[in-house]
């Protein structure tokens, strides 16, 4: 069954760490609309703490996801420390004892991701979060899976759907959180947690598959030639 070695793995986190810094502007950008306008502030403060902790060589993925988590607790006010900290947590968790991460333990890890956020943030779907883009990406994966669909095929899926929860943010409104006293003046924006979890779920996509290409030795179409995930402009 085709996979990605964990100890090779860990260097998806520093990818993780570039995709936050470089969208920092635009997530507070977006934050700022219905927020308080720090989330790529924020969210740049944790993530390259974590980055400093694991330099060039870091550790084997479930290690380094747990250097994430701590860093995101630590480092980051409001609810999304807690909420980014329990995501990679659990993800970490998931992968403990395994060797490869292999289709079926990238399922479990990110189902495992979604259940901790749901549970921490007492959120549901549709209430304007990040659980907009999470759990369609998860079911998407899980989807992709039970069609018989390939490991690269089920993250181009996973990657699709929470692009698409992101995007249907714009039309909610906010229920839970800083932007649920705005009511209706929260709809008309996308949210700026379900736009930094696309960025992360993208990206984990992007990371996995360009591993899983030096792995196997099979390459993928033009179309997933690897390139950090960028925000839609709007």
């Amino acid at each position: 069954m085709n996979g990605v070695p964990l100890t090779e793995a860990g260097g998806l986190v520093l990818e993780l760490v570039a995709a936050i810094n470089a969208n920092r502007a635009h997530l507070s950008e977006i934050d700022g609309r219905i927020g308080d306008g720090d989330h790529g502030v924020n969210m740049s403060k944790g993530f390259t703490r974590a980055g400093a902790t694991l330099g060039a060589s870091p550790p084997p993925l479930p290690q380094a996801l747990r250097t994430l988590s701590d860093a995101l607790f630590e480092g980051i006010g409001g609810s999304m420390g807690p909420l980014y900290g329990s995501l990679f947590s659990a993800m970490a968790e998931t992968l403990d004892g395994a060797k490869t991460l292999n289709a079926p333990l990238c399922g479990r890890m990110l189902r495992a991701g979604y259940e901790a956020v749901r549970e921490l943030g007492s959120a549901e779907l549709g209430d304007k979060t990040m659980l907009d883009a999470l759990a369609p990406a998860a079911d998407a994966f899980d989807a992709a899976q039970r069609e018989g669909k390939s490991f690269a095929d089920s993250l181009d899926a996973m990657a699709a759907a929470a692009e698409r929860g992101r995007d249907a943010t714009r039309d909610m409104v906010a229920r839970v959180g800083r932007a649920s006293r705005l009511g209706e003046r929260s709809r008309g924006v996308v949210d700026a947690g379900a736009s930094s979890c696309c960025l992360i779920l993208q990206t984990i996509a992007t990371g996995v598959k360009k591993r899983l290409e030096a792995t196997t030795g099979a390459a993928f179409s033009g179309k997933e030639e690897q390139k950090a995930p960028a925000l839609a402009s709007k």
